[in-house]
């Protein structure tokens, strides 16, 4: 099977939580990560670098955190695009075949 695009790098995980403070104080204190830079978005998160190759963990405080309850049927194609996101680049969600959320993000919009 031929895929019509080819994944690069896997660029962050994102996680929602229910206590950003608590959760923040884990991944700062606990695990050591260094806190990064957070676009402005609508609703509360913090982001990590881990390591050293850019990789990034960002926690989310969102009550529409994915997009599992919106998507009718089991239509795990179905995508959503962003093409001018708030984070600043080109994002498309879909989902897996559990119905977890995949953020796929391009370095421009061509």
């Amino acid at each position: 099977m031929e895929l019509p695009m080819r994944i690069t790098s896997l660029h962050h995980l994102a996680l929602t939580v229910t206590d950003l403070e608590r959760s923040r104080r884990f991944y700062l204190e606990i695990l050591g990560l260094r806190e990064i830079p957070r676009p402005p978005f609508s609703f509360p998160g913090a982001w990590f670098a881990v390591g050293e190759n850019g990789q990034q963990l960002h926690l989310i405080v969102h009550t529409r955190s994915t997009f599992r309850e919106r998507i009718s049927g089991d239509d795990p194609l179905r995508m959503i695009l962003h093409p001018h996101a708030v984070a600043g680049f080109p994002q498309i969600y879909i989902l897996d075949p559990d119905r977890h959320v995949i953020e796929i993000n391009a370095a421009t919009l061509d």
